[in-house]
């Protein structure tokens, strides 16, 4: 998932639906009684640009699957190897912040196995991440070896006709910018980490050459700030530092447009394209002076407005709809049913539609659909789940929002931050002896619809599912 946090992308809803979150709520829920002002400032809705692009019909659409460094590859080395690296994540690891990681998927050692699998459900495209910390496992100092092997892995998708969306960053940082002295000094405000990042985005953009059309500088930056700053799940796991969050959005918007910058300059016919958590907010009737719906918006907005016009396209991260009030923060993750997932987000196809126009009036660019997906125990539930958000993205096109693709997450069951391995989004498991990932039924389903409905245009004749077949299970 990408983290799926307060933003979905794979920590989707993590920001305020769990045990910190909750406590987070209340925080929320006082100074929402207290002083109605919200702390990120007032929202603005006015658009960012007077025309929206049409849709075009014939354009084929893409169909993908994204998956995340950290969330599928194993370490390959151990420590004392001069290539062992390490992540602001293994920190939190290391200090039973969070639950480990084990190999995960091993797709750094046997990358095979998920081509095997991509080669049977046959999208389009397929959106992967390369690990920062596996490439400069040291500041200046990079394995050679590592970065050849996120070549080849581009190279062999490309074999197989599938298009590779190279993400530079999903969530996590080498260990080296992250400073246990002084947190609030790690990561996105590390004084090493801009030249260092500008430095790693130049050389991993040479080496993948022109054969790599597509670069997602970031995953989701709005989400991994907002939980890292003001719900304290994520390194460097900071409470309200309102300051350090605003400090983080200036320096990520910054390395954005420097990823940004270096792709059009290295491969000027490379397409730049956002992945952001989008989830649908409502307004909840206890939410005093609309404090907390205000500071969803902020997450939804802060980032994307500081770098909409240096993108080709914006990718959007949809899992949920909320009415942010705190008695549904606090009550999220207990919700089970037909219309929650088993986490307790809340199903709302109709949420995505109603995102899409408002991205799509907003900022006046094309889109696509960079992740979504259901964690569950039940895959004809997931099978629900996916075409009814598929079907909604067609009635976004036919209200006229230029959407150009859908990234289902993810390819197989895997590493879900926080969650550990208990919130299975995949389209297939592991068999932990073969490592061979074993399709779903809902697999061999999302790939029928690739093959039905290779345009825009027939993506807009894909009709909802009324129910899927109950169980006693998520």
């Amino acid at each position: 998932m990408s983290f799926r946090p307060l933003f979905p992308s794979r920590l989707p809803g993590l920001l305020f639906q769990s045990a910190a979150g909750g406590a987070c709520a209340s925080v929320l829920l006082l100074a929402g009684c207290v002083n109605p002002i919200n702390p990120l400032g007032k929202f603005d809705p006015t658009p960012k640009v007077s025309s929206v692009p049409p849709p075009k019909p014939a354009e084929r659409f893409a169909w993908g699957i994204s998956t995340a460094s950290y969330q599928y590859e194993d370490p390959a080395v151990k420590p004392g190897n001069p290539d062992f690296f390490s992540t602001d994540w293994d920190v939190l690891v290391a200090r039973k912040k969070a639950p480990p990681r084990g190999n995960a998927l091993y797709s750094w050692t046997r990358f095979e196995k998920d081509l095997e699998a991509l080669a049977k459900i046959r999208p389009t495209h397929y959106r992967f991440s390369i690990e920062w910390a596996r490439v400069e496992p040291q500041p200046g100092v990079y394995n050679e070896a590592a970065i050849r092997g996120y070549v080849a892995m581009a190279r062999r998708l490309k074999a197989l006709g599938i298009e590779p969306v190279v993400c530079l960053w999903h969530f996590t940082f080498p260990g080296w910018l992250y400073d246990k002295e002084n947190p609030g000094r790690s990561n996105w405000m590390h004084p090493l980490v801009r030249e260092r990042w500008k430095a790693y985005v130049d050389k991993m953009v040479r080496a993948m050459g022109p054969e790599v059309k597509l670069y997602a500088p970031q995953n989701e930056p709005n989400g991994q700030i907002t939980t890292a700053y003001i719900v304290a799940q994520w390194p460097p796991a900071m409470t309200l530092a309102i300051g350090h969050y605003w400090e983080a959005i200036d320096a990520s918007t910054g390395m954005f447009r420097d990823a940004a910058a270096i792709v059009r300059r290295l491969n000027p016919k490379a397409k730049i394209v956002s992945v952001e958590a989008l989830p649908w907010w409502q307004r909840a009737p206890l939410d005093p002076g609309g404090l907390i719906y205000n500071t969803m918006i902020h997450g939804n907005t802060d980032h994307l407005d500081r770098i909409y016009d240096v993108c080709d396209i914006l990718g959007i991260n949809y899992y949920y709809s909320q009415a942010p009030g705190p008695i549904s923060l606090l009550a999220g993750p207990s919700m089970r049913g037909k219309k929650f997932s088993m986490m307790g987000w809340r199903i709302d196809p109709k949420g995505l539609t109603k995102e899409i126009l408002r991205v799509a009036t907003r900022y006046g660019k094309p889109m696509m659909i960079t992740e979504n997906g259901i964690a569950t125990s039940n895959d004809a539930k997931r099978e629900w789940y996916m075409r009814n958000h598929i079907a909604a993205v067609g009635d976004a096109i036919r209200q006229g929002a230029d959407v150009r693709g859908y990234f289902a997450w993810s390819l197989a069951d895997n590493y879900e931050w926080h969650y550990g391995f208990k919130a299975t989004f995949g389209l297939a498991t592991m068999d932990p002896a073969t490592k061979t990932r074993v399709l779903k039924p809902s697999a061999r389903k999302f790939s029928e619809i690739i093959r039905s409905h290779p345009t825009v245009a027939s993506v807009m004749q894909i009709t909802p599912q009324k129910s899927f077949a109950p169980d006693a299970r998520h």
